[in-house]
């Protein structure tokens, strides 16, 4: 007899996470530009652990406390952070075997919103391959977690959700009646040919280019630079790839 497949459905924006809200999922966050692209990279560059907060007011606290503190909102830098949300500070001279907290405008309350959830993992293109093989072996549902613009759409996230969804489509193990699934794996397939090109349309592109915060964008395009796997366990991101 055919075994059940697992279900997969794509959450578009946090406005509507409750509608997509399930115990059993594994939740992909995805901010591709910067936020889950910049968690990629630090966890690869080394870093101990990730603490992400929702707030400004709790990473000021944590600041006074004395961690070190990435932080920024509408892509400032905060004036007590050690530095902001481009994956090129997070270099190995900086967070290797650091205790960072987190705090962005939007992917970092997504982490949270989703944290009843079964497991809550990062993902980008970064980790794309490695990504969709652990949620492959883990034969749960799936909901890709758009972390969007302020609950609104957003393109590139959507575009990368059709990506991952594409491939774990392909393997066999999931099924989909969600439309914002289709639209996913729609939107990849117009975009796949000139990534980096198609992703000029996308307003956030606009934001970082109008702060000169765009130079990221190539690299928080470009797949498979890592096979880290952060997932939040307790109240922090730590690399699970190799348990």
């Amino acid at each position: 007899m055919e075994k059940t497949k697992n279900r997969l459905e794509v959450c578009l924006s946090p406005a509507i996470y409750d509608k997509h809200a399930d115990d059993q999922n594994l939740v992909v966050i995805v901010d591709i530009l910067r936020a889950t692209s910049s968690i990629c990279a630090a966890v690869h560059n080394g870093v101990k652990s990730i603490i992400p907060v929702a707030t400004v007011d709790e990473a000021r606290e944590m600041k006074q406390r004395g961690y070190m503190v990435a932080s920024e909102r509408d892509g400032y830098v905060l004036d007590f952070a050690d530095f902001g949300n481009s994956p090129f500070n997070f270099t190995p001279e900086i967070v290797s075997r650091k205790e960072i907290v987190y705090s962005t405008t939007n992917g970092t309350r997504c982490i949270h919103k989703a944290s009843h959830s079964k497991a809550v993992v990062i993902g980008s293109f970064l980790n794309i391959s490695s990504l969709a093989n652990w949620l492959i072996e883990q034969n749960a549902p799936v909901l890709i977690f758009c972390a969007s613009w302020k609950g609104r759409f957003s393109l590139e996230d959507t575009v990368f959700a059709g990506a991952l969804a594409e491939r774990l489509l392909n393997s066999g193990k999931f099924e989909s009646i969600c439309d914002a699934v289709t639209a996913s794996v729609d939107l990849w397939n117009l975009a796949k040919p000139d990534l980096f090109g198609y992703i000029q349309k996308a307003a956030q592109k606009d934001r970082l280019a109008s702060k000169g915060l765009d130079d990221c964008i190539e690299y928080c395009l470009t797949a498979d630079q890592t096979k880290v796997i952060p997932a939040f366990q307790g109240d922090r991101l730590i690399d699970i790839s190799d348990q």
